[in-house]
C-alpha cells in the first residue's frame, strides 16, 4: 500500500473510463517493481 502512496493518493483523471485506464498504469507499475524485487532463485551444481 505504501507504494501506492508514492504514485499518489488521488486520481487525476475525471472521466471514469481514464480513471480506469489510470489505475491500470499504476497497477502495471506495481507489478513490475514486485518482479523487480523478487530474488530468482537457481539450482547449485
Amino acid at each position: 500500500m505504501n507504494c501506492m502512496k508514492l504514485l499518489g493518493q488521488k486520481l487525476a483523471a475525471r472521466d471514469f473510463g481514464r480513471q480506469t485506464a489510470e489505475l491500470q498504469v499504476r497497477i502495471a507499475i506495481l507489478n513490475r517493481f514486485t518482479a523487480l524485487g523478487t530474488p530468482v532463485t537457481q539450482p547449485v551444481g
